[in-house]
């Protein structure tokens, strides 16, 4: 009897152990910045305007912003190497988009140096990647069809500083919901892509990411 209790109480001391220190380990980001949470990966960064990111338990991360003005911002959580052959598993718990954001597995390669995107949900009034960029071609992947665009950046913010380089896109032609666990294969798109001559590089991080420009919005986004 005393050892039951003895064991009761030690499970009752590290169960209140754990989740406090899931409380201490919930930590808000305002400020550009990388680093590790809970296991994951993450990046914050903005050029203006008001948002934070809350880093929660494992992959879970929630966001709230208010980008007014045509500022950017781009944050989530992931993995601090990418892979091209990664499956990507998601919730969106919320997503409120507002006029212009995406939910997307986002990333950077180097040589050459490309900013990629699959994009699986969009805001009310811009659907990426905009600029009149016309669709070369689909991929067929995870329940759905994505079109995919090749668009440039000429002297813009990287990961190493300001350059000129290519970006590459997959957008689902229909939004996918929140609340609901999804997956993103992200070999199919590599694939699509080099298809067209568009190839990855050496892969950088690698993040299921909420990015908003020129507008309000919130999400609360789990990884796996």
């Amino acid at each position: 009897m005393k050892l039951s209790r003895v064991i009761v109480a030690a499970c009752t001391a590290a169960s209140a152990f754990l989740v406090f220190s899931g409380a201490v380990n919930a930590q808000q980001v305002c400020n550009n910045t990388t680093g590790t949470n809970n296991g994951f990966y993450y990046s914050f960064w903005k050029d203006g305007g008001t948002g934070c990111i809350t880093l929660g338990s494992g992959g879970n991360y929630s966001t709230s912003y208010n980008l007014s003005g045509n500022k950017n911002m781009v944050t989530g959580k992931g993995w601090q190497t990418g892979s091209k052959t990664r499956v990507v598993g998601y919730n969106a718990g919320v997503w409120n988009a507002g006029t212009n954001s995406y939910l997307t597995l986002y990333g950077w390669s180097t040589n050459p140096l490309v900013e990629y995107y699959v994009v699986d949900s969009w805001g009310s009034s811009f659907t990426p990647p905009g600029g009149g960029a016309q669709s070369m071609g689909t991929v067929t992947t995870d329940g759905g069809t994505y079109n995919i665009y090749r668009t440039q950046r000429v002297n813009a913010p990287s990961i190493q500083g300001t350059a000129t380089f290519y970006q590459y896109w997959s957008v689902r032609t229909s939004k996918r919901g929140q609340g609901t666990n999804n997956t993103i294969t992200f070999a199919n798109h590599v694939n699509a892509w080099a298809s067209k001559g568009w190839n990855l590089g050496t892969m950088n991080y690698q993040i299921m990411a909420t990015e908003g420009f020129g507008s309000t919005g919130s999400s609360n986004i789990t990884v796996w």
